[in-house]
């Protein structure tokens, strides 16, 4: 049975693509969570050297406040509003891998330095 299954998928800050994975495993009824492993969420700004950055408790929906004030017509050209629309339909905000204490029983990562972020932190 699949929500049997207890599923993590991770990315770096639990924006894109591990919330698209989440999104896609649940529909399929899989018990699914996602995190990111990073220090904080950084998205991207009108600049490549000025992100925007976010701490992990900060919830979809401020995050696109946030960016509809600093360049609504940017940030819905880039597909940034678009994506946080559908995380925070998902869940209320990002969540940190290392902060959690739920085990799992498949972690799926989506980079090879998440995958050795979580094998830091993860006991098996």
């Amino acid at each position: 049975m699949r929500n049997d299954l207890n599923i993590a998928v991770v990315c770096s800050s639990n924006q894109n693509r591990s919330m698209e994975a989440h999104h896609l495993l649940s529909k399929k009824g899989f018990r699914t969570k996602s995190f990111g492993t990073g220090s904080c969420v950084k998205l991207p700004g009108v600049t490549v050297d000025k992100p925007n950055v976010y701490n992990f408790e900060t919830p979809y929906e401020d995050i696109a406040d946030d960016l509809r004030n600093k360049d609504a017509n940017f940030y819905t050209q880039n597909g940034l509003l678009n994506m946080l629309d559908r995380n925070k339909r998902i869940k209320p905000k990002p969540q940190r891998f290392q902060e959690t204490s739920e085990e799992f029983d498949l972690i799926v990562t989506c980079q090879e330095r998440v995958f050795d972020q979580v094998l830091e932190c993860t006991v098996i």
